[in-house]
C-alpha cells in the first residue's frame, strides 16, 4: 500500500481480515483501530509502519501471519490475545523499540525470527505451553539478559540466540535433548551455563565467539560434540 502520509485509520467492523501487506510501507502511521470482527491479520500487514507505537490486537483474533508487524521501528508494547496459538514466522522481526511483550498460555508454538532484532527486550516470559521456539526466534536481541526455556521445550534451534550479546543467564530444562547450530553463537556476555542431563547433541558452533565463558557442564549423556563448538570462547 505504502501511503506514506497516512497517519490514523478506523477500520469498520464489516472487515473480517486484514489482507496481505495492506498497510505495508505506511510509515506515518501512528494509530490504528482493529474491530472486534476482524479474526486474521495477514502477512507483513503492517509491516514497515515504523511510526506506529501501539496497537491493540482485539480477542477475536485467532492467526497473526508472518512478518505481520515486521519493522515497526516505533513499536515499544504488544499483548498478544489468548485466542492466538502460535507466533508465525518474522512477526515481529525488526521492531527494534519494543520493550514489552506478553505472550498468553494459549501459544503453542514460537515460529523463526518471530523477534529477531528487537534490539530493547531485556526479558520476556515463556509459558509452559509453548512446544516449539524456532530457529532465530531471538537472535540479535541485543539487550536480552535473561532466558527461562520452558520443560516443553525439547530442542535449542539454529542461531536461537545469536548475538544476543548482553545475555547473561540462561536456564535451560532437562527436557532438552539437542543444542543445534550456532545456537548461542556471539553471546559474549554468557559465562557460564550448566548443560541439562539429557543433552545428546551439541552441533556445529553452538558456543562460537561466547568471549566470556568461563564455564560449562557437559552431561555424560552428549553422544556428538559438532565442529568449532567453542571456537573463539577465549575465557574458556
Amino acid at each position: 500500500m505504502k501511503c506514506l502520509s497516512l497517519k490514523e485509520i478506523e477500520i469498520p467492523s464489516s472487515i473480517t481480515k486484514i489482507e496481505k501487506n495492506a498497510f505495508n510501507g505506511c510509515s506515518s502511521l501512528s494509530n490504528i483501530k482493529i474491530p472486534s470482527s476482524v479474526t486474521i491479520i495477514e502477512e507483513g500487514a503492517f509491516s514497515g509502519c515504523s511510526s506506529l507505537n501501539q496497537i491493540q490486537i482485539p480477542s477475536s483474533i485467532t492467526e497473526i501471519k508472518s512478518n505481520a508487524f515486521s519493522e515497526c521501528l516505533s513499536l515499544t508494547y504488544i499483548e498478544i490475545p489468548s485466542s492466538v496459538t502460535k507466533i508465525s514466522s518474522g512477526t515481529f522481526c525488526g521492531c527494534t523499540s519494543l520493550n514489552n511483550v506478553t505472550i498468553p498460555s494459549s501459544v503453542n508454538e514460537i515460529e523463526s525470527n518471530a523477534f529477531e532484532e528487537c534490539n530493547e527486550l531485556t526479558e520476556i516470559e515463556i509459558p509452559s505451553s509453548v512446544l516449539m521456539i524456532g530457529s532465530s526466534a531471538f537472535s540479535e536481541c541485543s539487550s536480552l539478559l535473561s532466558i527461562q526455556i520452558p520443560p516443553s521445550v525439547t530442542t535449542i534451534e539454529n542461531n536461537l540466540f545469536n548475538k544476543c550479546i548482553s545475555l547473561i543467564d540462561v536456564f535451560l530444562p532437562n527436557s532438552i535433548i539437542a543444542i543445534k547450530n550456532g545456537a548461542f553463537s556471539n553471546c559474549s556476555s554468557l559465562k557460564e551455563i550448566k548443560l541439562p542431563m539429557h543433552v545428546t547433541i551439541i552441533e556445529n558452533g553452538a558456543f562460537n565467539c561466547c568471549s566470556s565463558l568461563t564455564r560449562i557442564e557437559i552431561p555424560s549423556s552428549v553422544e556428538v560434540i559438532g565442529n568449532g563448538v567453542f571456537n573463539g570462547c577465549s575465557s574458556l
